[in-house]
This record gives structure tokens, sequence and C-alpha cells, in this order.
């Protein structure tokens, strides 16, 4: 260490009596949980104190000013590429800088954005309204109305929170419109909002009691009209308290116009109906099969194998394409479904997207993108393989506007490329042809030389076949090799893949200065699709945990690092995966970046938004279920006598989806039991930790700073001075 900093071990425990009585019986750190009156204040007190002493720790380190110092470069780099979203005839791109840490909403045209340096046009600047109104206002998105796109509705989160308010906007005169004069405005909650007509919205918000579910989202679908109080709004759709929330969507497209109603009964089921005539028609097709309507198609997702009376059997994981009229006439048979991808053991459906005439899948094949082509406009559509860059991951964002009576952009795509140690580039490309134009490609942004990208396969306990990269300088001696600081990663929750990305900041903070980045696809993720997922979930969650110990066993055996240099990173799900593993297997890690964690499993469906996840962990009030949860619950499972790696957990106040307390009662419980930890949580940020550039780069210095601590020292473990 650079200069000598009091250390969170060495502080006083007193303020955080581990037997004190407090409400909750057996958990003496409830009041953690607090976010207002007294005790959130106590609690607030208490972060402040643990925030001290770990910016003291960590600012501290050599590594930290000089990663601060680059992390910021990078986010406020001229050269990043701006990431637009299109809305009739402009280009939306929300851009953050040093002058600009809110970020500045502006447009250009798409000949404009071809060029090297387009002409934006301000739309809204972020900073200067929160300097205005004295709020600490974070871009949420904006909600536009087609196919004029005059009038839209700007989502503004205080703080960074997912709570936002929602104002009307005047993209013509680039003004709010006041509800004095007629606009539109919902307070902040968790809204889902749609235009239904110019002067009319469908309003899913809080209403007051009972027009919330237990998971805090909407129950209620309200329809305001343009002038009234939006309190005395009718409910025209409702959801039981039970539900994870309701929603209503519009569809304006010229001859195929529909508006659709859902109940998401839990994160993976849903009830669906269709608004016709006043009245609510079911649309009958399995509750966990992902349904998509565009124009004349419905594109059907099924989660588990689907079983057609008297037909075939169509595999969980599959896409299936029917027309809309087909069936209404009940005709769901062989001869009106067409399988447009069917998984197989090494490839699975990763997204799709439509063009005006196209389809276009993007194909996972062991964890590495192809992108396959259906032309439509044929009678029976044909298929064609797309020559795009391999391996690595591909994303297609198409600029086909349905609702657009005329569109020249039909058929044509963004289509974007990286992987771990190319920069992100994004091509401009027509549908039915392999030529495209660059439009945007960022350099390097740290020095990839004699770096390499290896996938390897781990077995873990039950005999799975797991895959991993390792990236990383190679030509090290087997001394030198065992010797490396290795950083392992993973999420394994609710079917999301970990695709090969690129990261200036990984690269520049932890790569070039001699670590090794692993990222693991574990299960519990859709790497292979819903099967992968659902191999992880509920009763069977302990299988993520497993595999990440796999993975982490792998690297050991095969000498690529030890136990000593392997510090291990997840967020949110991925903080429960790391936060478990350290509990489990502490004698394999050297250290533990926990971010926005899941940790008190008891109390998980208690907090914010965690009801809407038992669909993924089970309900811990149910004793059957509650047998398997508490055999990994990490903060249930801290064991004293039990020498735990010096982690650091990270969240934020703001965090109204993950309850901070996770994080908070932890790293109180790991203080009382003698274990040193580091504990930091910014103010602001909401569930991505961070508000602007300076927080993350602040937040993710400290991190990398840690680690070198931790797993760049001749003894990072053991270490409470």
């Amino acid at each position: 260490m650079s200069q000598s900093v009091p250390s969170a071990s060495a502080e006083p425990t007193a303020s955080i009596d581990p037997v004190a009585a407090h409400a909750g019986g057996d958990d003496p750190f409830l009041w953690l949980e607090a976010l207002e009156g007294d005790e959130g204040e106590r609690a607030l007190q208490w972060v402040r104190e643990r925030n001290e002493t770990t910016l003291a720790a960590l600012k501290a380190e050599p590594e930290f000013e000089p990663v601060r110092e680059e992390l910021l470069q990078i986010l406020n780099a001229r050269d990043r590429i701006p990431h637009v979203a299109r809305r009739g005839d402009w280009f939306y791109n929300l851009w953050q800088d040093e002058a600009h840490p809110r970020g500045l909403w502006r447009r250009c045209t798409l000949e404009e954005y071809q060029l090297a340096e387009p002409p934006w046009r301000l739309v809204l600047d972020l900073d200067a309204l929160g300097r205005d109104e004295g709020r600490s206002w974070v871009f949420h998105g904006a909600t536009a109305l087609a196919p004029e796109y005059r009038r839209c509705l700007v989502s503004l989160s205080d703080g960074g929170a997912d709570a936002h308010e929602l104002r009307e906007f005047d993209l013509e005169t680039l003004r709010f419109i006041a509800p004095t004069d007629g606009g539109f405005f919902v307070p902040e909650a968790k809204s889902d909002v749609e235009w239904l007509d110019a002067d009319t919205l469908l309003v899913g918000s809080d209403f007051g009691p009972d027009s919330l579910t237990e998971s805090g989202y909407p129950r209620q679908v309200r329809r305001w009209a343009r002038g009234t109080p939006l309190e005395a709004a009718p409910v025209i759709f409702e959801g039981e308290k039970a539900d994870v929330s309701v929603s209503a969507s519009v569809d304006r497209t010229p001859g195929f116009e529909r508006v659709v109603f859902s109940r998401a009964l839990d994160f993976y089921n849903e009830a669906r109906f269709l608004w016709k005539d006043g009245a609510f028609v079911p649309i009958d097709l399995p509750s966990d099969m992902s349904v998509h309507l565009e124009g004349p198609w419905m594109l059907l997702r099924p989660r588990t194998d689907w079983a057609i009376p008297h037909g075939p059997t169509y595999p969980s994981g599959s896409l299936l394409l029917m027309e809309e009229a087909s069936f209404w006439k009940n005709e769901r048979h062989d001869k009106h479904i067409r399988v447009m991808f069917s998984p197989t053991a090494g490839r699975s459906l990763e997204d799709y997207t439509l063009t005006r005439h196209h389809l276009l899948i993007n194909v996972s094949e062991h964890v590495a993108s192809r992108l396959e082509e259906w032309d439509l406009s044929h009678r029976p559509p044909t298929l064609r393989q797309v020559k795009a860059p391999f391996p690595g991951t591909l994303s297609v964002q198409s600029l086909h506007d349905p609702e657009l009576l005329e569109d020249a952009l039909g058929d044509r795509y963004l289509l974007h490329y990286c992987d771990f140690l190319t920069p992100d580039v994004v091509c401009l490309a027509q549908a039915g042809v392999d030529t495209r134009e660059t439009l945007k490609q960022r350099g390097a942004q740290f020095d990839a030389h004699g770096m390499t990208v290896e996938q390897r396969f781990a077995t873990s306990a039950d005999g799975e076949t797991v895959p991993y990269f390792v990236i990383g300088k190679r030509g090290r001696s087997a001394q030198a090799q065992q010797e490396t600081p290795t950083l392992l990663y993973g999420y394994g929750g609710f079917e999301v893949s970990l695709q090969p990305w690129y990261s200036g900041g990984n690269g520049r903070a932890w790569l070039a200065r001699g670590g090794q980045l692993v990222v693991a696809n574990i299960r519990g993720g859709g790497e292979y699709g819903p099967r992968w997922h659902q191999a992880a979930t509920l009763e069977h969650k302990q299988r993520s945990f497993d595999d990440f110990i796999a993975v982490a066993e792998d690297l050991i055996a095969h000498r690529l690092t030890r136990p000593e240099r392997l510090g291990i990173m997840g967020g949110s799900n991925g903080g429960l995966l790391v936060g478990a593993c350290m509990v489990q297997r502490p004698e394999l890690f050297g250290a533990v970046v926990c971010q926005v964690p899941l940790l008190d499993m008891k109390r998980y469906h208690l907090l914010l938004a965690g009801a809407s996840w038992m669909a993924e962990y089970g309900d811990p009030d149910d004793p059957d279920d509650w047998a398997h949860i508490a055999a990994y619950s990490p903060y249930q499972q801290l064991k004293p006598g039990v020498t735990y790696p010096r982690a650091l957990f990270a969240t934020s106040t703001r965090d109204d989806r993950v309850h901070p307390g996770h994080a908070r009662k932890m790293a109180a419980r790991m203080l009382a039991l003698g274990q040193a930890c580091f504990y930091y949580e910014n103010i602001e940020g909401g569930h991505g930790g961070a508000a602007d550039n300076q927080q993350r780069a602040l937040l993710q210095a400290l991190e990398f700073a840690y680690l070198w601590r931790q797993l760049g020292r001749e003894s990072p473990r053991g270490d409470v001075s």
C-alpha cells in the first residue's frame, strides 16, 4: 500500500451490534433495509462510514488514479460510436461526455449519420434541465407517437432509479408541453405507457392503494384522455396482485392495426388478449411462449416443447412463423406453421428481427453469432446464410418502421459486430444481399498485441460440459502463467447470454496491465436456449454455482492461475452467483467483486421487485422451496470460524430493483463475524450502479484497484491490515 490507512476490519463494530434487538427476530441487521425515516438515516450513516473507509483504502492504491483517469477518458472519448434509434426521418442519440455528464439528447438524419462528423441537432440538454429544476435527472428514453413523430413522452429518472416521471414533449418545437397547456404528465412511478392516439394514453402506473402488484409494478391499465385528471381515468384492464405486471401494446401498422393487453403471470408466463370492439379476446397459446405480432405475421418462440393436437411437436427454443389470419381461423397445424429455426446441441436462437420483407435470425453457435435470413416475400419463404464476421457477437437493428405507410428504409438494417479483442463496428446493410457500408468503427482502446481468445470447456459436478472464454496474453512461462491475476466473470440467470463483447475499460484497466479475463457461460443463462436456462432454475439453481466453481477449478487444474490470483465478479443475479460461490468455496478465490447483488434469499421476494423473480428462484415462504434456497442463500450461509476472501460489495441507494439492503446486510454480517470486507454504495445510479461517466469511472476504478490489491500482491489472501 502506498500509505497507511485504516482498513474496514480495523473499524469497531459496536454500531452494528450483532445481537441488538431489532424488529425481524433472528435478523439483527434488518434495520439496514430502511430507506426512509429515522432508521433510513441511521442506515445511510452506516453507509457513509463504510464508504469513507473503502474510499480511503482503495483510492490509496497505486492503480486507482491512473485507472480512473483512463476509464474516464474512454467513457468520454469523442470517437465513441453514437448508437441511434430511429423515429420517423430522424435518428436519435444520447451523448454523455465530460461537459455533459447527464447527456445531450440529439438527432440527425441517416445521410448525416453516415458522415464522419454528423451535424447533430440538440433536442434536450439533460444537465441544463437538471440545473434549472434542481433535480438529478437521468434520461430513460422516450415513447413517440407514429407516424408523425411530433409528440413523445420523455422518461426522466431522479438519480437513475427505475421509477421515472413521464412528460409530454414536442419534437417540432423542442419544448415540454406543460399540463396547464394540456400536456400529459405522469408522476414518478414504474410506469408503462402507450399512445392510443394523439389525445389518449393507455397508462399503467401507481394510482394509489391496490393499483400495484406485489412486485411493485402496475396492476391496472387506464384509458386517459387529454385534458382530464389522471386519477379519474377509467380502468379498462386489470391483473391480479400476484401478477408481475400488466401492460398494453399498440400497433398502428396500416391494415393491421391492433391493441394487445397482457398479464405477466410470472417472469416467464403471460396471458395475452386482443382488444377488439371493446372486448378482450384471449390469444390462446401456451403462456410460456413468446409471441410477437407484426404486420400479417405471428412469430412464436416456445420455451417448452409445444405439441399440436394431431400434429408435430415443436421443440423449446425454436422459432415458428404463421399468419395471424390463420391463427384466428384456428388453422394451427403443420400446413400453416413454418419452422424458421430449430435448435441443435450447439446452436440456439439468440434473437431475431423483421424488415419489411425479411426475417433476420441471430443464431448462437457455441456462443458465437451467425446470421440467417428468410425472404418472406416468397411463398414459401426462402432461406440464405448471411456472410458476416465470425466468431464474435453480431446484433441486428432493423430500420424498418412498420407504422409508416411508405418506408424507404423498409429492408435496411444496422449490423453491429465486436469480439473480445475487436472494437465495435456498425454497418448499414440491405436485406437480400451481403454488401454493406461501414458507418462507424471505433479505434482500438487498448493494445491487444500478443493477446488471444481461447474457448475452453469445464466439466461440472453433474457431468455437464460448460464453455468458457480465456482472454489475455500468451507466451508466458508455466510458472508465470500460474501467477497471472485472473478475473472470472459470470451471470447465469434469466436466460441471459454472455456473448463476447469489447470493453476498453477491461482492456486498459486489466488486460493491458497483465491481467487475464475469463467469461463463464454457465447454466441459468441463455447460451444454449431455454434448456440451458431451465436446467439451473428453482430447485436446480445450485447448478449455476457448480458450473462456475467447475470453471474456477478447471483454470487452476490447467495451471492458468491459482486461487490466490483468482478473483470473481458478477452483478445482480451475478452478484448472487459470486456471493454463493464465495461462501461455498472460499478457498478457491482471492477476491470477490459483488455488484448490486441479491444475497438475502430469505427476504428477496419482499424487497422492491423481488417478487417478480420467484419463477427463477422459488418462494422462500414455501417450505419445499426454502429447503433448496436456504442451501445456497449467501446471507444465511455465512458461518463463524471460516476465512472468506476479503470481498468488495458495491451497490446503489437509488437501486429500486434489487434492494441495497442485500449488500448492506451481507457486509455488516461479515464484519460482525470478524471478516474483513470493503463496501461502497453510490447514492445515485439505480441498478446500473452509476448515473454518469464520472460515477462510472470512480466505481470501476475502485473495483480494479481492489482487484490489483487482492490479486496483484505477493500475499493477497489473509491481508487484514
